[in-house]
């Protein structure tokens, strides 16, 4: 994906944010008016890339401002290429002073939470684009974001550089799409080929907006010898996820009770020898963190939910602030592991997010990984009703140049005191072996 500021699908990105009761000739022309109804309207807590790709999509959801109750679905799908989907987002960070506060973090880089956010937002608008079919007299998909695949960092992104998110449909199912996402930041003197700083993936599923049940997408067509290729490479994914669902447990524990056991082992020396147990080893439960907070309508999207964005942004925060506590270091994010988002998330709703580091990698001294997980809660104590709505991985390591400053440095193994925290740190430990072998 290319990185170039005039391509005509490129959002200009600005620090203001527009009133969706005023004209903004500069967005959308001067005989384009940027009202619509506040129902359609996203939560004013959105980051200003939210808020220029609302702009951006204002003529495709224009006729949502009056639907006909008895409009048909689409009838007859539509075959597009990637390119027709194709969108960026450009952060004019070395001029906009504004836009760059609004994104630094205490470290002089970006905030990785508010960028997830983005990240959301724009495959939400990829999605649109490639569901459209430019015919106003049929109702509209309704399209969610059903998981993330991975993100993955390639490399620590500057806040005073100017940025460019570019994204694309790569594949697509009978109602599902894969969309890839590229955070692009090219540095002076340094190659194009090394300018992706970050890579993302997400899955978006389209539902019939009047019977909520499951809806066909426009096909996709790869045209180029790299759009190939991502299809390929995502139909390889899909077949994965599909084959793990019917994998048999017990092989893939490889020993079952006796992993369980020796895990086990050292956490029962903690609760019934504390005096003796090891002192490069911590306590699962010793290293949680959790807040809580209810969902407002400013954090709504515009099908009137909690956006995805802002769930994974909050979860992001949390799980760099069990690491930091955790490791004593500022640690350096590397990665989100596969996110499935089993339940919605509605205004109102009491929302708990509880933390803790599952498990540390600690073989290459250089580098020690610290996972840490992040359960969501929706909780609705009207109803007396508690459920997961997302399970986050992360992955940190922390800073070369910071380990080598604190000289009595050293990441502490984990260790779980009960059966089921056992049995989640093996879950995600097969987890993440699966993933490694299926990608071979």
């Amino acid at each position: 994906m290319e990185y170039n500021s005039s391509s005509p699908r490129t959002i200009p990105v600005v620090s203001t944010f527009a009133s969706p009761f005023e004209t903004s000739p500069s967005v959308n022309g001067p005989d384009f008016p940027a009202r619509k109804p506040i129902s359609l309207w996203p939560g004013m807590y959105h980051s200003p890339v939210t808020n220029a790709l609302w702009e951006a999509r204002s003529k495709i959801f224009e006729r949502l401002l009056d639907p006909p109750k008895d409009a048909p679905p689409q009838s007859e799908l539509l075959t597009k290429t990637p390119s027709q989907s194709r969108t960026s987002i450009l952060y004019s960070f070395s001029t906009d002073y504004i836009l760059r506060e609004q994104y630094r973090d205490p470290w002089n880089e970006v905030r990785i939470g508010k960028l997830l956010e983005d990240l959301d937002a724009l495959a939400g608008t990829i999605s649109v684009k490639h569901c459209f079919d430019d015919d106003s007299t049929t109702r509209p998909l309704l399209l969610v974001t059903a998981s993330v695949d991975k993100i993955v960092l390639k490399k620590p992104i500057s806040v005073d550089i100017d940025l460019k998110i570019v994204g694309a449909v790569i594949w697509v199912g009978r109602s599902s799409m894969e969309i890839q996402l590229e955070v692009i930041q090219l540095e002076e003197g340094s190659n194009a080929s090394d300018s992706v700083a970050l890579t993302a993936n997400f899955i978006f599923v389209a539902r019939d907006s009047k019977t909520r049940k499951a809806a066909a997408v426009n096909w996709l067509s790869p045209q180029t010898e790299n759009e190939k290729f991502l299809f390929e490479e995502a139909e390889a994914r899909n077949k994965l996820r599909k084959s793990k669902r019917g994998l048999d447990r017990k092989e893939v524990e490889n020993g079952g009770f006796n992993r369980l056991d020796a895990l086990l082992a050292e956490g029962r020396i903690f609760c019934d020898m504390p005096a003796l147990a090891d002192r490069d080893s911590i306590l699962l439960r010793d290293t949680s963190l959790e807040n809580s907070f209810l969902c407002q309508p400013q954090q709504r999207n515009m099908h009137g939910r909690i956006f995805g964005g802002f769930l994974m942004h909050r979860a992001f925060e949390l799980a760099f602030s069990t690491a930091y506590v955790f490791a004593g270091l500022v640690p350096c994010f590397l990665e989100v592991d596969h996110v499935d988002f089993l339940r919605p998330v509605d205004v109102g709703d009491f929302l708990r997010f509880k933390s803790c580091v599952l498990y540390t990698e600690l073989e290459n001294p250089d580098q020690p990984l610290i996972n840490v997980e992040v359960v969501a809660h929706v909780t609705r104590p009207e109803v007396r009703s508690s459920e997961v709505s997302n399970t986050f991985y992360f992955t940190f390591t922390v800073r070369p140049e910071a380990k080598a400053a604190k000289n009595a440095y050293k990441i502490r193994n984990v260790v779980p005191a009960t059966e089921e925290e056992a049995r989640r740190i093996l879950e995600r430990m097969d987890a993440e072996f699966l993933q490694s072998d299926g990608g071979k």
